[in-house]
């Protein structure tokens, strides 16, 4: 369960029938005279299947859904959307950790889940062309065979797609050597919200004119929908060293952090895991991690065999500087692999030693980390919380857990606004309120602790001129009168809702 804030307790009634005259039920006609019928989803019992994404604090249960298999389907789609004025979003695996994919009530979500093709593989030129539900870790599997992969790496690769990744310019613990989805991707084949079709980028990452690929990757779903995808793929290294440097305290391990970068050496990965997080991962996993350490570092390099022995050796003495307490090495593919499994694991795991948990994303200069855990730290025991912290320390990028029981009567709000100051402090630090993960609903009204009215309202205007009307995704990224006053506290089931007398909009 990964609950963050929600709509009020108290659902209102929605019919399960709609009138002839009703413009879903007009709009659903519609898209079935041209989708198969299996493709449009109108029955509410299969919609609450779509009403969030990986934050399920949030819930809004959509009028229709519609499963479009190519790129005319969607731009159908998105075109009769646009002619009666019917907001939409986008869904890829539903695996954001923002709120973003939430639907609008009496919205159509436009589900891309089975647009899941390899369109082309191209070895030479070392690309590849996908629709956007092929998941991230498929890609790398489809050119595996060529010793050929993709770099951007979220915990979530598995079941994540490269569609969302896009909304969300996602990373992963590689992203410190190699960058985010941004980086990685050459062209799209984008719907825009009007329906019309174009292509945005081309042969390589530079291009003339304005950088509409640029603007559209990261956007969380506003401007456009990706249905093609030209990526970047990149040789296997030819080698690779991994280490788990333990630490008495996380402080030790963020100078360790500093002190790898200040000697310029660029790992492929550096991740760190505190002591609850720990905990967890081993309960999920059993990765052989330490559980009797304040905090442990993951470090991987790769590159040539020559320049990886010789940095791994500088590394292993930065750790030893630090101060470590223990150093284990992967010395075989199987050992390397299971230590990654525990470490993204974490998020899933940590149901393991809390009933439910705020997941938080911000980013902060890295020479702060020490400075930054120590005050969170403080502020968890000033809420009477518990936070586990699990994160990408190379890059400043935190993703820390704020651990809460809803069974506790004010604990829920507790952790709520713990974990609304800690993006927040963030920001105070010279950070970010997001790495990663985005905005989507869920930070919307911290926008403004980031960017002055002028800067939101320049992100307004690029907005607009993509959506005029407002339809593509509405409700995401910018703070609301509405959103930023209600403030509500996680989602409840009311007993009215659980018995069926009453549905959830």
């Amino acid at each position: 369960m990964l609950p963050t804030m929600s709509a009020p307790d108290v659902a209102p009634v929605r019919s399960t029938q709609r009138s002839s005259s009703d413009p879903l039920s007009g709009l659903a006609a519609r898209l079935r005279g041209r989708l198969n019928p299996e493709q449009v989803i109108t029955d509410v019992t299969q919609l609450r299947t779509y009403e969030c994404d990986g934050i399920t604090g949030y819930r809004v249960v959509p009028g229709i859904v519609a499963l479009p298999e190519s790129t005319d389907e969607v731009a159908f789609v998105v075109t009769e959307c646009a002619r009666v004025k019917v907001p939409f979003v986008a869904r890829g695996a539903g695996t954001g950790l923002s709120g973003g994919a939430l639907p609008v009530a009496d919205g159509v979500v436009v589900s891309l889940a089975r647009m899941r093709r390899v369109v082309d593989i191209d070895v030479p030129n070392q690309r590849m062309t996908v629709e956007p539900g092929v998941t991230n870790a498929d890609i790398s599997k489809a050119v595996a065979g060529h010793d050929l992969y993709f770099a951007p790496d979220p915990s979530s690769q598995t079941v994540c797609t490269i569609g969302g990744n896009i909304a969300e310019n996602s990373g992963g613990a590689h992203c410190l050597k190699y960058g985010f989805t941004t980086n990685h991707v050459y062209a799209m084949t984008l719907v825009l919200p009007d329906g019309s079709v174009v292509e945005v980028g081309g042969a390589g990452l530079e291009g003339v004119g304005p950088d509409l690929r640029g603007a559209v990757i990261g956007s969380e779903g506003t401007l456009a929908i990706a249905t093609s995808v030209t990526v970047r793929l990149l040789r296997r290294p030819e080698a690779v060293r991994t280490l788990v440097a333990d630490f008495a305290a996380p402080e030790h391990a963020g100078a360790a952090v500093s002190g790898i970068i200040a000697a310029g050496i660029i790992p492929a990965a550096v991740e760190m895991l505190d002591a609850l997080a720990i905990e967890a991962c081993e309960a999920a996993v059993h990765a052989g991690y330490s559980l009797d350490t304040s905090a442990a570092l993951v470090v991987e390099l790769d590159g040539p065999a020559s320049e990886c022995d010789e940095d791994f050796e500088r590394v292993e003495q930065i750790c030893r500087d630090a101060g470590t307490t223990h150093l284990r090495f992967a010395t075989e593919p199987s050992e390397r692999a299971l230590i990654w499994k525990g470490r993204k694991a974490a998020f899933a795991a940590m149901g393991r030693i809390s009933p439910d948990y705020f997941v938080q994303d911000g980013v902060i200069p890295r020479t702060r980390l020490g400075e930054v855990l120590a005050r969170m730290q403080s502020m968890a025991e000033d809420a009477g919380l518990r936070v586990a912290n699990v994160f990408h320390a190379g890059d400043g990028n935190l993703h820390p857990l704020v651990l809460y029981n809803a069974a506790v009567p004010g604990e829920s709000e507790r952790g709520e606004h713990l974990s609304t100051a800690i993006a927040e402090l963030c920001v105070q630090m010279g950070g970010s309120i997001t790495g990663e993960h985005g905005v989507g609903t869920d930070k919307a009204c911290s926008m403004p602790k980031m960017f002055s009215e002028d800067d939101l309202e320049v992100m307004k205007r690029l907005r607009t001129a993509f959506d005029p009307h407002g339809i593509c995704n509405p409700g995401k990224i910018f703070p609301t009168p509405r959103l930023c006053g209600e403030r509500p506290g996680p989602y409840r089931v009311h007993p009215l809702e659980a018995a069926g007398v009453i549905e959830r909009m």
